[in-house]
Protein backbone atom coordinates (compact mmCIF):
# COMPACT_ATOMS: atom_id res chain seq x y z
CA UNK A 1 0.00 0.00 0.00
CA UNK A 2 1.18 3.16 -1.11
CA UNK A 3 1.81 6.09 1.51
CA UNK A 4 2.75 9.81 1.16
CA UNK A 5 5.85 10.05 0.85
CA UNK A 6 8.96 13.00 -0.54
CA UNK A 7 12.34 12.51 -1.32
CA UNK A 8 14.69 14.82 0.82
CA UNK A 9 17.85 15.39 -0.10
CA UNK A 10 20.79 15.79 2.57
CA UNK A 11 23.39 18.22 1.40
CA UNK A 12 27.07 18.06 2.60
CA UNK A 13 28.18 21.01 4.34
CA UNK A 14 31.76 21.54 2.77
CA UNK A 15 34.31 21.58 5.46
CA UNK A 16 37.04 23.92 6.64
CA UNK A 17 39.76 22.03 5.14
CA UNK A 18 38.51 21.69 1.62
CA UNK A 19 41.20 21.73 -0.72
CA UNK A 20 43.15 20.57 -3.78
CA UNK A 21 45.08 17.51 -2.87
CA UNK A 22 44.37 15.12 -5.80
CA UNK A 23 44.04 11.93 -4.04
CA UNK A 24 41.27 10.80 -6.70
CA UNK A 25 42.64 8.60 -8.67
CA UNK A 26 40.61 7.78 -11.82
CA UNK A 27 38.57 11.63 -11.37
CA UNK A 28 39.67 13.64 -13.70
CA UNK A 29 38.74 16.86 -12.43
CA UNK A 30 40.34 15.91 -8.68
CA UNK A 31 43.68 15.02 -10.71
CA UNK A 32 43.59 18.48 -13.11
CA UNK A 33 43.18 20.80 -9.88
CA UNK A 34 46.25 19.17 -7.64
CA UNK A 35 47.90 21.60 -5.41
CA UNK A 36 45.51 24.77 -6.48
CA UNK A 37 45.00 27.25 -4.19
CA UNK A 38 41.34 26.48 -2.83
CA UNK A 39 38.63 28.41 -1.06
CA UNK A 40 36.92 26.82 1.47
CA UNK A 41 34.60 29.74 2.40
CA UNK A 42 33.73 30.23 -0.84
CA UNK A 43 32.77 26.01 -1.14
CA UNK A 44 31.07 26.49 1.98
CA UNK A 45 29.07 29.24 0.52
CA UNK A 46 27.96 27.96 -2.64
CA UNK A 47 27.15 24.59 -1.32
CA UNK A 48 24.61 26.51 1.07
CA UNK A 49 23.41 28.17 -1.82
CA UNK A 50 22.38 25.35 -3.75
CA UNK A 51 20.77 23.88 -0.67
CA UNK A 52 18.42 26.84 -0.24
CA UNK A 53 17.49 27.79 -3.54
CA UNK A 54 16.02 24.24 -3.24
CA UNK A 55 14.80 24.54 -0.03
CA UNK A 56 12.85 27.98 -1.15
CA UNK A 57 11.55 26.02 -4.02
CA UNK A 58 9.66 23.62 -1.68
CA UNK A 59 12.05 20.79 -1.60
CA UNK A 60 13.15 18.85 1.61
CA UNK A 61 16.21 19.81 2.39
CA UNK A 62 18.47 18.41 4.95
CA UNK A 63 22.13 19.22 5.93
CA UNK A 64 24.85 16.46 6.83
CA UNK A 65 28.27 17.81 8.67
CA UNK A 66 31.43 17.79 7.61
CA UNK A 67 34.23 15.79 9.53
CA UNK A 68 36.84 16.54 11.59
CA UNK A 69 40.21 17.18 9.38
CA UNK A 70 43.03 17.05 9.53
CA UNK A 71 42.04 13.91 11.58
CA UNK A 72 44.94 13.19 14.15
CA UNK A 73 42.86 9.88 15.34
CA UNK A 74 44.05 8.56 12.39
CA UNK A 75 47.86 9.66 12.91
CA UNK A 76 48.42 8.45 16.06
CA UNK A 77 46.93 5.06 15.04
CA UNK A 78 49.61 5.14 12.36
CA UNK A 79 52.16 5.84 15.21
CA UNK A 80 52.74 8.92 15.79
CA UNK A 81 52.41 10.30 18.80
CA UNK A 82 53.11 13.61 21.16
CA UNK A 83 51.33 17.20 21.10
CA UNK A 84 48.77 17.86 18.55
CA UNK A 85 51.03 20.41 17.06
CA UNK A 86 54.11 18.03 17.28
CA UNK A 87 52.49 15.46 15.37
CA UNK A 88 51.47 17.93 12.55
CA UNK A 89 54.80 19.21 12.38
CA UNK A 90 56.26 15.74 12.17
CA UNK A 91 54.21 14.51 9.72
CA UNK A 92 54.24 17.58 7.33
CA UNK A 93 58.38 16.94 7.53
CA UNK A 94 58.20 13.19 7.17
CA UNK A 95 54.63 12.42 5.03
CA UNK A 96 53.46 15.31 3.64
CA UNK A 97 50.91 13.19 0.97
CA UNK A 98 49.94 11.40 4.12
CA UNK A 99 48.92 14.75 5.76
CA UNK A 100 46.87 15.58 2.82
CA UNK A 101 45.45 12.76 2.90
CA UNK A 102 43.79 12.68 6.32
CA UNK A 103 43.02 16.78 6.10
CA UNK A 104 40.37 15.97 2.81
CA UNK A 105 36.84 17.41 3.04
CA UNK A 106 35.35 14.76 0.93
CA UNK A 107 32.91 13.89 3.19
CA UNK A 108 31.45 17.12 1.60
CA UNK A 109 30.46 14.62 -1.15
CA UNK A 110 27.41 12.88 0.22
CA UNK A 111 26.38 10.72 -2.25
CA UNK A 112 28.89 8.71 -1.62
CA UNK A 113 28.18 8.66 2.92
CA UNK A 114 25.73 5.66 2.26
CA UNK A 115 23.47 3.84 0.62
CA UNK A 116 19.54 4.08 2.14
CA UNK A 117 16.64 2.37 1.26
CA UNK A 118 13.01 3.86 1.83
CA UNK A 119 10.20 1.70 3.69
CA UNK A 120 8.76 0.71 0.81
CA UNK A 121 11.17 -1.36 -0.22
CA UNK A 122 12.62 -3.13 2.79
CA UNK A 123 11.42 -6.48 4.61
CA UNK A 124 10.85 -4.39 7.92
CA UNK A 125 8.87 -1.24 7.09
CA UNK A 126 11.71 0.94 7.94
CA UNK A 127 14.25 3.12 6.48
CA UNK A 128 17.38 1.31 5.87
CA UNK A 129 21.18 3.05 6.25
CA UNK A 130 24.67 1.34 5.39
CA UNK A 131 27.38 3.95 5.48
CA UNK A 132 29.71 3.23 2.85
CA UNK A 133 33.01 1.91 3.47
CA UNK A 134 35.01 3.79 0.52
CA UNK A 135 37.67 1.40 1.38
CA UNK A 136 39.05 2.23 -2.74
CA UNK A 137 40.46 5.24 -1.03
CA UNK A 138 42.52 5.63 2.02
CA UNK A 139 41.32 9.36 2.71
CA UNK A 140 37.78 8.12 2.62
CA UNK A 141 38.47 5.29 3.94
CA UNK A 142 38.57 6.90 7.20
CA UNK A 143 35.02 8.59 7.25
CA UNK A 144 32.17 5.86 8.02
CA UNK A 145 32.81 5.76 11.66
CA UNK A 146 32.10 9.43 11.80
CA UNK A 147 29.34 9.53 8.92
CA UNK A 148 27.73 6.55 10.96
CA UNK A 149 26.92 8.62 13.70
CA UNK A 150 26.12 11.39 12.01
CA UNK A 151 23.11 9.12 10.39
CA UNK A 152 22.70 7.84 13.58
CA UNK A 153 22.25 11.21 15.02
CA UNK A 154 19.89 12.48 12.68
CA UNK A 155 17.56 9.88 12.27
CA UNK A 156 18.02 8.53 15.78
CA UNK A 157 14.20 7.21 16.10
CA UNK A 158 14.45 2.88 15.99
CA UNK A 159 10.36 2.72 14.81
CA UNK A 160 11.52 3.81 11.58
CA UNK A 161 15.51 3.81 10.87
CA UNK A 162 17.96 0.69 10.71
CA UNK A 163 21.35 1.36 10.91
CA UNK A 164 23.74 -0.92 9.81
CA UNK A 165 27.70 -0.67 10.20
CA UNK A 166 29.89 -0.46 7.22
CA UNK A 167 30.86 -3.53 4.96
CA UNK A 168 34.39 -5.08 5.81
CA UNK A 169 37.32 -2.07 4.33
CA UNK A 170 38.65 -4.54 1.97
CA UNK A 171 38.63 -4.13 -1.80
CA UNK A 172 36.46 -7.37 -2.36
CA UNK A 173 33.71 -5.06 -0.66
CA UNK A 174 34.28 -2.00 -2.07
CA UNK A 175 30.81 -0.01 -1.25
CA UNK A 176 31.42 3.77 -2.46
CA UNK A 177 27.38 4.51 -1.15
CA UNK A 178 24.55 5.82 -2.77
CA UNK A 179 27.04 7.02 -5.92
CA UNK A 180 26.08 3.57 -7.36
CA UNK A 181 23.02 3.43 -6.38
CA UNK A 182 19.90 4.71 -7.62
CA UNK A 183 15.36 4.03 -7.07
CA UNK A 184 13.01 4.15 -9.44
CA UNK A 185 9.24 4.27 -8.55
CA UNK A 186 6.07 5.34 -9.48
CA UNK A 187 5.79 7.42 -6.39
CA UNK A 188 8.21 7.93 -3.58
CA UNK A 189 5.92 6.03 -0.96
CA UNK A 190 5.08 3.32 -3.49
CA UNK A 191 7.35 0.17 -3.44
CA UNK A 192 10.45 0.67 -6.57
CA UNK A 193 13.03 -0.65 -7.76
CA UNK A 194 16.34 -0.18 -6.20
CA UNK A 195 19.00 0.01 -9.48
CA UNK A 196 22.48 -0.76 -7.57
CA UNK A 197 25.94 -0.58 -10.27
CA UNK A 198 28.98 -2.26 -9.91
CA UNK A 199 32.38 -1.84 -11.34
CA UNK A 200 33.60 -5.30 -11.33
CA UNK A 201 32.85 -8.89 -9.95
CA UNK A 202 35.14 -9.65 -7.24
CA UNK A 203 35.22 -12.78 -6.60
CA UNK A 204 35.69 -14.20 -10.67
CA UNK A 205 38.84 -12.60 -12.19
CA UNK A 206 37.57 -13.31 -15.50
CA UNK A 207 34.48 -10.95 -15.60
CA UNK A 208 34.83 -7.81 -17.10
CA UNK A 209 36.76 -5.06 -15.41
CA UNK A 210 38.23 -1.38 -16.00
CA UNK A 211 42.37 -1.82 -17.16
CA UNK A 212 43.18 1.64 -16.49
CA UNK A 213 41.50 3.25 -13.78
CA UNK A 214 40.08 1.08 -10.64
CA UNK A 215 36.36 -0.14 -10.43
CA UNK A 216 35.09 1.01 -6.64
CA UNK A 217 32.11 -0.95 -6.43
CA UNK A 218 31.83 -4.27 -6.04
CA UNK A 219 28.97 -6.60 -7.15
CA UNK A 220 29.22 -8.27 -3.57
CA UNK A 221 29.22 -5.31 -1.61
CA UNK A 222 26.06 -4.19 -3.81
CA UNK A 223 24.68 -7.94 -2.91
CA UNK A 224 25.60 -7.48 0.72
CA UNK A 225 23.59 -4.35 1.09
CA UNK A 226 20.63 -5.45 -0.70
CA UNK A 227 20.52 -8.17 1.65
CA UNK A 228 21.18 -5.77 5.01
CA UNK A 229 18.26 -3.36 3.55
CA UNK A 230 16.01 -6.94 3.37
CA UNK A 231 15.34 -6.08 -0.67
CA UNK A 232 13.20 -8.81 -2.21
CA UNK A 233 14.17 -9.93 -5.60
CA UNK A 234 11.29 -7.56 -7.29
CA UNK A 235 12.95 -4.44 -5.66
CA UNK A 236 16.68 -4.99 -6.87
CA UNK A 237 18.54 -4.80 -9.59
CA UNK A 238 22.32 -5.26 -10.12
CA UNK A 239 24.24 -3.68 -13.00
CA UNK A 240 27.43 -3.72 -14.23
CA UNK A 241 28.73 -0.20 -15.10
CA UNK A 242 30.52 -0.32 -18.46
CA UNK A 243 34.31 -0.92 -17.92
CA UNK A 244 35.13 1.31 -21.11
CA UNK A 245 33.19 4.36 -19.20
CA UNK A 246 35.06 3.68 -15.47
CA UNK A 247 38.86 4.04 -18.04
CA UNK A 248 37.34 7.43 -19.47
CA UNK A 249 37.00 8.28 -15.70
CA UNK A 250 33.43 7.58 -15.22
CA UNK A 251 34.44 6.61 -11.84
CA UNK A 252 31.06 6.58 -9.80
CA UNK A 253 27.58 5.85 -11.90
CA UNK A 254 26.54 9.08 -10.72
CA UNK A 255 29.10 10.37 -13.16
CA UNK A 256 27.23 8.88 -16.34
CA UNK A 257 23.92 8.20 -14.87
CA UNK A 258 21.08 9.41 -13.28
CA UNK A 259 17.51 8.23 -12.36
CA UNK A 260 14.27 9.47 -10.05
CA UNK A 261 10.69 8.25 -9.97
CA UNK A 262 9.89 6.97 -13.18
CA UNK A 263 12.83 8.45 -15.49
CA UNK A 264 16.53 6.92 -16.01
CA UNK A 265 18.39 9.47 -17.71
CA UNK A 266 21.92 7.70 -19.18
CA UNK A 267 24.87 7.99 -21.37
CA UNK A 268 24.89 5.46 -24.34
CA UNK A 269 27.84 4.03 -22.54
CA UNK A 270 26.59 3.90 -18.82
CA UNK A 271 25.91 0.43 -19.03
CA UNK A 272 27.73 -3.09 -19.73
CA UNK A 273 24.37 -4.42 -21.10
CA UNK A 274 22.37 -1.73 -21.39
CA UNK A 275 19.44 -3.64 -22.75
CA UNK A 276 19.40 -6.19 -20.07
CA UNK A 277 19.83 -3.35 -17.55
CA UNK A 278 16.47 -1.87 -18.84
CA UNK A 279 14.55 -5.17 -19.19
CA UNK A 280 15.09 -6.05 -15.70
CA UNK A 281 14.13 -2.39 -14.29
CA UNK A 282 10.83 -2.58 -16.53
CA UNK A 283 10.34 -5.90 -15.39
CA UNK A 284 9.99 -5.22 -11.68
CA UNK A 285 8.46 -1.64 -12.09
CA UNK A 286 4.78 -1.50 -11.25
CA UNK A 287 2.45 1.42 -11.56
CA UNK A 288 4.10 3.25 -14.26
CA UNK A 289 6.45 2.91 -17.23
CA UNK A 290 10.24 3.64 -17.52
CA UNK A 291 10.97 6.63 -19.22
CA UNK A 292 14.53 5.73 -20.02
CA UNK A 293 16.26 9.11 -21.58
CA UNK A 294 19.59 7.71 -23.34
CA UNK A 295 22.43 10.17 -24.46
CA UNK A 296 24.00 9.00 -27.75
CA UNK A 297 27.67 9.62 -27.86
CA UNK A 298 27.54 10.59 -31.38
CA UNK A 299 25.77 14.00 -29.16
CA UNK A 300 27.38 13.67 -25.99
CA UNK A 301 30.97 12.60 -25.83
CA UNK A 302 32.17 10.02 -22.81
CA UNK A 303 34.98 13.10 -22.40
CA UNK A 304 32.07 15.71 -22.92
CA UNK A 305 30.39 14.54 -20.97
CA UNK A 306 32.53 14.04 -17.76
CA UNK A 307 34.25 16.96 -18.63
CA UNK A 308 30.48 19.01 -17.66
CA UNK A 309 29.45 16.27 -14.87
CA UNK A 310 26.12 16.27 -17.23
CA UNK A 311 24.81 13.11 -15.17
CA UNK A 312 25.87 14.56 -11.60
CA UNK A 313 23.14 16.64 -11.99
CA UNK A 314 20.19 16.62 -9.45
CA UNK A 315 16.81 15.29 -11.36
CA UNK A 316 14.27 16.92 -9.35
CA UNK A 317 10.19 16.01 -9.24
CA UNK A 318 9.23 19.15 -10.21
CA UNK A 319 5.17 20.53 -11.37
CA UNK A 320 4.52 18.88 -15.04
CA UNK A 321 8.02 17.00 -15.50
CA UNK A 322 11.48 16.72 -13.75
CA UNK A 323 14.02 19.36 -13.39
CA UNK A 324 17.50 18.94 -14.13
CA UNK A 325 19.92 20.81 -11.92
CA UNK A 326 23.37 21.04 -13.57
CA UNK A 327 27.00 22.71 -12.89
CA UNK A 328 27.99 25.46 -14.69
CA UNK A 329 29.85 24.08 -16.64
CA UNK A 330 27.14 21.88 -18.39
CA UNK A 331 27.09 25.41 -19.87
CA UNK A 332 31.00 26.04 -20.56
CA UNK A 333 30.65 22.60 -22.91
CA UNK A 334 29.29 23.05 -26.03
CA UNK A 335 27.87 19.94 -26.94
CA UNK A 336 26.41 19.46 -23.53
CA UNK A 337 24.93 23.33 -23.72
CA UNK A 338 23.25 22.20 -27.51
CA UNK A 339 22.45 18.57 -26.38
CA UNK A 340 20.15 20.67 -23.34
CA UNK A 341 18.94 23.06 -25.57
CA UNK A 342 17.01 20.15 -27.60
CA UNK A 343 16.48 18.15 -24.11
CA UNK A 344 13.99 20.33 -22.91
CA UNK A 345 12.36 21.62 -26.20
CA UNK A 346 11.79 17.70 -27.19
CA UNK A 347 8.73 17.50 -24.96
CA UNK A 348 9.83 14.81 -22.83
CA UNK A 349 10.02 14.21 -19.11
CA UNK A 350 12.61 16.66 -18.15
CA UNK A 351 10.84 20.23 -18.18
CA UNK A 352 13.51 22.39 -17.44
CA UNK A 353 17.24 23.11 -16.91
CA UNK A 354 18.68 25.16 -14.15
CA UNK A 355 22.62 26.06 -13.74
CA UNK A 356 23.99 25.97 -10.65
CA UNK A 357 27.35 27.36 -9.03
CA UNK A 358 28.95 24.88 -7.49
CA UNK A 359 32.56 26.02 -8.82
CA UNK A 360 34.37 24.75 -5.97
CA UNK A 361 33.28 21.21 -5.57
CA UNK A 362 33.73 20.55 -9.08
CA UNK A 363 36.92 21.76 -9.33
CA UNK A 364 37.78 19.23 -6.86
CA UNK A 365 35.51 16.41 -8.90
CA UNK A 366 32.15 16.54 -7.72
CA UNK A 367 28.90 18.39 -8.61
CA UNK A 368 25.38 18.68 -7.72
CA UNK A 369 24.76 15.63 -7.04
CA UNK A 370 27.63 14.31 -5.44
CA UNK A 371 26.51 16.52 -2.77
CA UNK A 372 23.66 14.99 -1.58
CA UNK A 373 22.30 12.03 -0.24
CA UNK A 374 18.49 11.54 -1.51
CA UNK A 375 16.50 9.90 1.60
CA UNK A 376 12.70 8.82 0.78
CA UNK A 377 10.66 9.73 3.83
CA UNK A 378 6.74 9.20 4.38
CA UNK A 379 5.24 12.14 6.52
CA UNK A 380 5.78 10.12 10.13
CA UNK A 381 9.04 9.32 9.01
CA UNK A 382 9.94 12.83 8.22
CA UNK A 383 8.53 14.28 11.86
CA UNK A 384 10.35 11.58 13.47
CA UNK A 385 14.07 13.39 11.99
CA UNK A 386 15.95 15.15 14.04
CA UNK A 387 14.59 18.74 13.51
CA UNK A 388 17.86 20.41 13.70
CA UNK A 389 19.12 18.79 10.90
CA UNK A 390 16.44 20.50 8.64
CA UNK A 391 17.66 23.59 6.59
CA UNK A 392 15.14 26.38 6.84
CA UNK A 393 15.68 30.42 6.76
CA UNK A 394 16.69 30.80 9.79
CA UNK A 395 19.37 27.60 9.92
CA UNK A 396 20.47 29.29 6.84
CA UNK A 397 21.41 32.44 8.08
CA UNK A 398 22.92 30.97 11.12
CA UNK A 399 25.61 28.82 9.03
CA UNK A 400 26.26 31.63 6.64
CA UNK A 401 27.36 33.60 9.35
CA UNK A 402 28.96 30.58 10.97
CA UNK A 403 31.33 29.93 7.61
CA UNK A 404 31.81 33.97 7.33
CA UNK A 405 33.30 33.56 11.06
CA UNK A 406 35.03 30.50 10.72
CA UNK A 407 36.31 29.66 7.49
CA UNK A 408 39.22 31.20 5.71
CA UNK A 409 38.99 32.15 2.05
CA UNK A 410 42.47 30.85 0.93
CA UNK A 411 43.68 27.14 1.97
CA UNK A 412 47.09 25.63 0.28
CA UNK A 413 48.51 22.54 0.91
CA UNK A 414 51.25 23.89 3.13
CA UNK A 415 48.40 25.25 5.45
CA UNK A 416 47.54 22.24 6.37
CA UNK A 417 50.60 21.67 9.12
CA UNK A 418 49.21 24.83 10.76
CA UNK A 419 47.77 24.12 14.09
CA UNK A 420 45.81 26.81 13.93
CA UNK A 421 43.62 25.69 11.33
CA UNK A 422 42.69 22.56 13.85
CA UNK A 423 42.21 24.28 16.61
CA UNK A 424 40.20 26.28 13.77
CA UNK A 425 38.48 23.06 12.40
CA UNK A 426 37.16 21.97 15.96
CA UNK A 427 36.08 25.33 17.07
CA UNK A 428 33.81 25.46 14.25
CA UNK A 429 32.30 21.90 14.56
CA UNK A 430 31.74 22.07 18.21
CA UNK A 431 29.78 24.98 17.51
CA UNK A 432 27.92 23.51 14.14
CA UNK A 433 27.10 20.67 16.34
CA UNK A 434 25.40 22.81 18.47
CA UNK A 435 23.34 24.71 15.89
CA UNK A 436 22.23 21.21 14.40
CA UNK A 437 21.39 19.69 17.48
CA UNK A 438 23.71 16.87 17.10
CA UNK A 439 25.69 15.97 19.95
CA UNK A 440 29.18 14.74 20.17
CA UNK A 441 29.71 12.89 17.08
CA UNK A 442 33.57 13.92 16.56
CA UNK A 443 36.55 12.34 18.25
CA UNK A 444 37.60 15.13 19.92
CA UNK A 445 34.40 15.42 21.47
CA UNK A 446 33.95 12.40 22.92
Amino acid sequence: MSQHAVEANFDGLVGPTHNYAGLSWGNVASKANVHAVSNPREAALQGLAKMKRLADRGYAQGILPPHERPHLPTLRRLGYAGTDTDILAKVAREAPALLTAVSSASAMWTANAATVSPSADTSDGRVHFTPANLSAKFHRAIEHEVTGRSLRAIFADERYFAHHPALPSVAHFGDEGAANHTRLCAGYGAPGVELFVYGRVAFNEDAPAPTRFPARQTLEASQAIARLHGLADAHRVFAQQNPAAIDAGVFHNDVIAVGNGNTLFYHELAFLDEARTLADIRARLTGTELHAIRVDAAEVPIEDAVASYLFNSQLLEAPGGMLLAVPGECREVASVSRYLDRLVASGGPIQAVEVFDVKQSMKNGGGPACLRLRVVLTDEERQAVNPGAWLTDALYAKLTAWVERHYRDRLSQDDLADPKLLDEVRTALDELTGLLGLGSIYDFQR
